[in-house]
């Protein structure tokens, strides 16, 4: 009888081991899925500074464009004006013809 007894206690003890180490799997799995559950807020808001970050880059990249082709456009009319001399518009009207020369 104390060869069954020694068996008895053998798979007792065996089933016993694996039930705590079922037990403490799902232990560690309930513990990571408790992080993620208490952790969804901070990534909620990591991702809306992202989202945040990436639209006021490409607002900076549009301003920088349009700066950019602003100076590029003042550099041309610049060179052309250079070249051809300065335009006569209503800002520059012709010389005033002198006054006592009717005859």
């Amino acid at each position: 009888m104390t060869e069954f007894e020694t068996r008895v206690r053998q798979d007792t003890d065996e089933i016993y081991t694996r039930l705590n180490d079922e037990q403490t799997k799902r232990q560690l799995m309930a513990g990571r899925l408790n992080m993620l559950y208490r952790d969804r807020c901070a990534h909620a808001h990591t991702a809306r500074l992202i989202e945040a970050e990436a639209r006021m880059s490409r607002e900076a990249w549009g301003r920088s464009m349009d700066a950019s082709d602003l100076a590029r456009a003042e550099t041309q009319m610049t060179e052309f004006e250079r070249q051809q001399g300065p335009t006569k518009g209503p800002a520059q009207p012709d010389a005033p013809e002198e006054a006592g020369s009717s005859s």
